[in-house]
This record gives C-alpha cells, structure tokens and sequence, in this order.
C-alpha cells in the first residue's frame, strides 16, 4: 500500500514537470538569458539588475516552484459557489452526508490547495516590452560608463517545446576620458570654505568619464559645506557642463556651484546669498505626542543652555539627556552633528521616534533654532523567546525566556531587565531541566570610577552593563549550578568598528552530582571495566550497583600508584590516568574570573546589503588578578580562591566572515575561525570554557562534541580540545515563495596544546602538519524565511573523515551516516 501511495505522488508530480503546460499557443516561456559583450560571452551577474525580465528560479536545474505552479489550475473555481456549480455531483453527496458548514470546508480545501500552487512561479512569458526596457536599461547603464556610442541589439530564440532564449548583444564603443576639469564658485564664503578645505576631488583629468564619480563628487562637496554652517545647501546648487562637441573621445568638465538660493518671501521666491548658520536656541520636548502638541507645557527645566520642556512632566534627567544633544547654542551647524544627535537618542533605546527640526530665527544673521521631539517608549515592556534544539546528546528539547524590561529605570534613560529561563530536554539518559534567572542594568554612559568615564568620548555611544545571574539544571552534565556577575564596557569607535571591554566576568560553577560520573560518561567506565578484566586486583567487572563510583574510583587510585601493571601494561595504564585526568577537569568546580577585549569590524550598510565583510578579535584572561591575592592550593597543586579551584588561562578568538550578492538575491559567504587557549600555574581549562567541534552552527556532519581531538575517533560523549579550527564556504539562493536553499561544505576540528601528559600524540596539535587532521563535511539545505526568523534545515555528509585508517575520502557519504541539523536563523 506504501508503495502505491509513493507511485501514485510520483505520477502526479511528473505530471507537473511538463514546465510549458500553461503556456498558451502562440507563447513562449523565456529559458535563458544571453549576454554578449563586445562578441564575447559573459557571465550576466553583474547586469542583473539591470535586466527585467529573468527565466524562472531553479533548484538543482529544476523550476520546482513552476512545477508547484503546474500542479495547480488558473481556471479552477474560486469560491464556495463557482466549486459547486463545477463539481454539483461532489458536492451534493458531500452535503448528504455532512452539515453545510462542513461541505462549505471540504470545497474550500480544494480552493485553497489550488491556490497555493498557483502563489508559486507562473511560467516567465516571453515580453516584448520587458526585453526592449532591458536593452534600454544596458545601454542606459553604459552610458553611465562614458560609453557614449554603445549599442544594444536583442535576438529571440524560439524553438518548438514553447520554450524561448533571449540574447543581448552589448557593443560598448571607445570610452570617453576625462580633460580639463575647472571648478567655478561665485559666492566667497563657499569659495573660502572649499579652498581651506583641501577636498579631495571625484574628478581626475585622465580618467574615465563615469557617473558614479560626479555623483560622489557632488555628495562629498554638499557634504562639505552642510557640515560649515551651510544649512540650506542642496546638490540643486550644484552643476556639471560637460563639452559634448568634442570628436577625439575626450571631455572638458566645468564644475558650477550657485552662490544664492532660492527662498520664499511672503509667496514670492528671492535669492538669497548663502550663509555660515549658528545654532541659536535647543528645545528638547521629552514626551511629544502629535495629539497633544497643542497642549500647554506643565514642566520646564534648563541644563547648559538646553531647554527641555514636557507636556506632563520631565522624566528623564536633563543632565544625562542632554548628553545625546551634540548640536549646543552657540555652535556652527553641522550635519554630522544633527545625525549623531539623532542616531545616539535612537540607541537609548527609550524614544519610538526622534525628530529634529530646524528653524531660522533670522534671514539676515544666520541664526537657528532646534527643536528635539522625543516620543517614549512603553515604561514596561514583556518579551518572550522559545527555541526546539536538537542534538546527539539531546533527542528533542525545549526552551523558553520570559523578560521584562523597565526603561529609564533611573530618569537617565537605563535599561533594567529581569529575565527567566527554563528549558526540559529528553535524552538517552532520561528527562533533563534547567531553571535561571538574571538581572541586568544597561546605561547608556559609563559608569567608572577615577573619571575612566571621560576616556571615551560621548560621540561614542558608550554603554555600560551589569549583570548577576543563577541557573540550576537538573540530569544535564553532573547537575551544575552556577552564579555569574558581569561588568561590561562597550563603545562604537565609528560606524565600522565597535569595542567591548569585560571588567569582572565572574563564573562560579558548582557540580551538584559528581556521583553520577560515571553512569553520564558512560564510555568512560566500560573503558575501565575492560582494563579491570586485566588488572589482576580485580580479574573481574567492576560494580554496578550502589558502590560503582567509590569503587571506580579507588580502582583508578590502585591502580595508578602499581608500578608493576604500569611496566607491563603501559597502554591501558595511560588510559586509566587520562580517564583520571578527565574526571578530575569535569568535576571539578570553577571560579572563573574573566577580563576580556573585544574588538569588531563590520561593514553592513543595513540587512539588506549583501557584500560586507565582518571580523572579531576577542582575547580574555582568567585569574590574573585573583591568582595573585590568594598563595591557596588544593590537593591536586592547583590554586584556589576561597578553597574553589581557580581557572588560570588566556584565550583568543578570532572570526572572519566575507559576504558577496552574486545575482538574482543569491549569496556565497564564507567563515574562518581560529581559537586557542593556553593555561599556567598548572591550571585546567574548565569544560564549559573548553572548545568542541560538531553541530548545527559548526561543522553541520557531526553532531555536538561527536568530533576530535585530532585524528582520535574516541567514541566518547564529550570531546574537548584547547585549540579550535573552523572555515565554512555556502551557497544560499531562492527556490520560491519563502522556500531558501544551500550548498555547504564544513572543515575543521579541535586539537590539544596544553602539553599535558595524559594526552596522546593524535589528540596533539604539533605543527602545520597536524591540519592533514581536518575533517571536511559538505551538504545542502533548506531554508524557511519568515521575515522575523529564518527556520533551517540542513543535512552535513562525512567527506573526509581524518581518523579511518583508510580511505578517509567518501567512505561514509551517504545518508544512513549523515546528521540532521535543525536550526533557527544561519549558521553565521
């Protein structure tokens, strides 16, 4: 019956692959695009956008959104009625049988099925005006390239399945260079500003004529003197005379800017001369309402010459408020200033909307008034987040985080959050919770002491946050508890770059159910069970029962201090004291006392922008400060604060990303990790702080912690290393509708270089000869874009697996061995 059911959905969507099956006679469905370029094929990605109309959109070469299409109908009814009147007999044995309201559902099934087909790609029909538009646009666009002479001829291709291919012929003729290129100011005052400013020019004689350069240059030159007082100052007074008469493909370009403009006098417009603007007076309205802008003032206040008014009260202190204020009475005007002004209120996070508007006080003098309309927020505000994980170690889970945030918690425009966390997971070892909570302070200043606050200046957007927090889990890991206090500094350097500052990143991690070690690392213990059948101790299995950790563990204490088993069984005698080692890092507990720089660079104009690059440099230290005040050890040699375990390390984190729109809302991006972490004072790195390989948002062919060390295949739960190496290459292109897909391929993996004792030579990175380890994992996936969201789905194949003796490549490329992935959002 299965197998009729899978032959029968075979035969409907093969019936649906005839991809010219609405395409009426006399039609042609447009194939392919064909661009020639002076008689050379080209690659059309860069005209793109140029080019109207586009072949339908493919996965694997498959229009499968207009096989989608086809399973639809156009001409099928659209409502309850029509559906009706075209199937009476259905219908009325539909209506015998069940009430109206149900046979009114039982057609609308039909109705909305075909409609959904049919919101998929209809077939692209060859336009004749879109074709001619697009010829229009490339020649259009050359021109723009000073391409003056070019020519573009279009050829329709039509054969005899209805299809049609469509090709461009671009003759782009000699390009046209500039001359002599003069620059002619009239007024004084903007001549005076344009000399002693020194700007560097768009426009270079010898260049090609290109439009993109006289649009920068007027942009940069209305720049300039907007940001010298010059309020009024628009790209309008600005003009380009360009000698067209000339014959030997060169231009002499004359450089007009107006010295008056236009303004309205009692209806009638004069010019009038341009002049240096002074800011005169600042009204800050903190609680403006378009309802209410009529309504009389009730409160009043004025901090350095800046009046904050309100229609009910001010209740955002003035002295803090005025801080995101950058244009002061008595200063030039400057439209960097007006946009940092804007832009800064709008990071307070406090405000729906920011308004400034400038009025001249006088026509004679010059003289400004600014007015800033703040309308706040919500005081409260309630968010939550859910989120369903999935990985080897735990089969389906859940999560979610309630929050409620309290804005201008302190009249100076703070952010107080308090947020709760559970989550419940099933996994091999049965149910699993977590419980937390946490508190967290952000304030749009620093708050430092000995005047550290004023090192950064306020153009800076600087933000300090405080955090304190606790969680509990339950049946995950050995039941940890851990408290955490933050202290954070973060600014934006510019628009690029931003720099984050960890003062007192405190982590205290308790284990709560050290007993239960053995029975979570299970792997751990059949290890030793089969050494222990060896030993001659014991000759035997080791407990099981009630006595099965104290038993383990004096095994492990035996039988490291026999020299005897160590001389004649030196192999599983390392083995039993890294599994020693193992279990002392795991259970042990941690203060980790964390300060860290961060450094990032990101060039992303807005979400839509699609070629950025983006870099991140973090590196931390823990227990410095804290090693020095305490001389404590514990029985294992290692310090202590307040008789918990220090850790003493540093790391460093670096993450590249590069991004490129390759055409038709495509991206190839691709992602470099590199990590390391290297302790002292005989320190071990914590678990939670050690590096792992796998996972969704890793390396996509191996589950979480399934990969490494090296070319180790330990089979154990848990795999960790001190030295990380990841790169991601992906393709990610539209299928249809909100349906993305990808192409992947995954390499890296995680190695040891603490020097360690316990660990073995595979686990090792020694030198560059040790990348012959990485593990390389390619797939493909799919993608749901909710505009909020994005749900992913992804299958990662083992290419290359570094730890087989032979035939590394390929050997379990296959899907009974690939990993199933479910994410939310991208992997980077």
């Amino acid at each position: 019956m299965k197998k009729r059911f899978y032959y029968f959905l075979f035969i409907i969507f093969f019936t649906s692959c005839n991809s010219t099956k609405y395409v009426a006679e006399e039609e042609f469905m447009l194939k392919e695009n064909i661009v020639f370029i002076d008689s050379v094929k080209t690659n059309s990605g860069n005209l793109e956008k140029y080019i109207l109309q586009k072949p339908n959109t493919r996965l694997l070469g498959l229009p499968l959104g207009l096989y989608f299409y086809n399973l639809g109908n156009p001409n099928k009814p659209k409502t309850v009625k029509e559906w009706a009147e075209k199937n009476p007999k259905s219908y009325q044995f539909i209506k015998s049988i069940f009430s109206e309201k149900q046979s009114i559902a039982y057609a609308n099934s039909f109705i909305n099925l075909n409609n959904w087909y049919l919101k998929n790609d209809a077939p692209e029909i060859i336009n004749k005006s879109k074709i001619q538009k697009t010829a229009d646009n490339l020649w259009a666009y050359y021109k723009t390239q000073g391409f003056f002479e070019s020519k573009v001829d279009t050829v329709i291709q039509r054969n005899d399945e209805k299809k049609a291919y469509v090709t461009y012929h671009i003759s782009k003729g000699k390009p046209t260079i500039l001359d002599t290129i003069s620059v002619k100011i009239a007024s004084r005052t903007l001549d005076s500003i344009y000399k002693n400013s020194k700007l560097q020019s768009f426009l270079k004689s010898g260049t090609q004529y290109k439009d993109q350069d006289f649009r920068a240059e007027a942009s940069s030159v209305v720049k300039l003197f907007r940001n010298s007082g010059i309020f009024h100052f628009s790209e309008a007074a600005l003009g380009f005379y360009v000698d067209s008469t000339r014959t030997d493909y060169k231009t002499n370009v004359d450089f007009l800017i107006s010295s008056n403009r236009l303004s309205e006098v009692d209806g009638s417009y004069i010019e009038t001369p341009y002049k240096i603007h002074t800011i005169k007076e600042v009204t800050v309205n903190t609680d403006y309402y378009f309802t209410k802008k009529n309504k009389a003032i009730k409160d009043s206040s004025t901090y350095e010459g800046i009046n904050f008014i309100a229609n009910d009260r001010i209740k955002f202190n003035p002295k803090y408020l005025s801080q995101s204020i950058f244009l002061k009475p008595g200063e030039v005007y400057k439209d960097t200033l007006r946009n940092l002004t804007r832009n800064h209120l709008k990071s307070l996070q406090n405000f729906k909307s920011t308004s400034l508007q400038f009025t001249p006080l006088s026509e004679t003098n010059g003289d400004l008034r600014m007015d800033v309309f703040l309308t706040p927020m919500e005081k409260y505000n309630m968010g939550l987040e859910t989120e369903i994980t999935h990985s080897n170690i735990r089969n389906i889970g859940t999560s979610a985080k309630f929050s409620i945030t309290n804005r201008n918690a302190f009249r100076g425009a703070e952010l107080v959050k308090l947020s709760v966390l559970g989550s419940w997971f099933n996994s091999n070892s049965g149910p699993g919770w977590e419980l937390g909570a946490d508190v967290s302070i952000e304030m749009p200043r620093f708050v430092a002491p000995f005047g550290l606050g004023k090192l950064v200046p306020k153009e800076m957007s600087p933000r300090t946050y405080f955090s304190i927090g606790s969680s509990f889990q339950k049946n995950i890991g050995l039941d940890r508890q851990t408290f955490s206090f933050m202290t954070d500094f973060k600014w934006q350097f510019n628009a690029k770059k931003t720099i984050q500052l960890e003062v007192l990143n405190t982590q205290y991690v308790k284990n709560l159910n050290v007993s239960s070690f053995f029975d979570i690392y299970s792997s751990e213990f059949r290890r030793l069970n089969d050494i222990a059948q060896i030993y001659p101790g014991i000759a035997g299995d080791l407990p099981t029962d009630a006595t099965k950790y104290q038993a383990t563990l004096n095994f492990m204490s035996t039988l490291g201090g026999d020299a005897a088993f160590q001389a004649s069984n030196p192999k599983e005698y390392n083995t039993v004291l890294n599994i020693q080692n193992r279990f002392n890092i795991v259970t042990s507990d941690f203060l980790i006392p964390v300060i860290a720089y961060s450094f990032t660079f990101n060039n992303q104009f807005d979400f839509k922008d699609k070629n950025f690059s983006f870099f991140k440099v973090r590196i931390s230290n823990s227990g410095n400060i804290l090693g020095l005040l305490s001389n404590q050890k514990n029985s294992n040699n290692k310090r202590t604060f307040f008789n918990i375990p220090l850790a003493q390390y540093f790391k460093t984190d670096i993450e590249y990303k590069k991004f490129w729109g390759v055409g038709n809302n495509s991206v190839f991006a691709i992602r470099g990790l590199l990590g390391a972490i290297i302790t002292y004072d005989n320190s071990d790195i914590p678990f939670i702080r050690s590096y792992f390989a796998g996972g969704s948002n890793d390396i996509r062919a191996w589950q979480t912690y399934e990969l490494g060390p090296g070319r180790r295949n330990t089979g154990l739960e848990y795999n960790t290393g001190s030295f990380k190496f990841l790169t991601s290459a992906e393709y990610r292109f539209d299928v249809f509708s909100m349906l993305k897909g990808a192409f992947f391929i995954d390499a890296g993996n995680i190695w040891d270089i603490s020097k360690s004792s316990f660990v073995d030579d595979d686990s090792k990175f020694k030198n560059l000869s040790s990348l012959k380890n990485i593990a390389i994992g390619s797939g493909f996936g799919a993608r749901l874009d909710f505009n909020f969201l994005i749900f992913r789905f992804d299958i990662g194949f083992k290419t290359y697996e570094p730890y087989l003796n032979d035939s590394k490549w390929f050997s379990n490329f296959n899907f009974a061995n690939a990993v199933y992935n479910i994410g939310i959002n991208y992997p980077f």
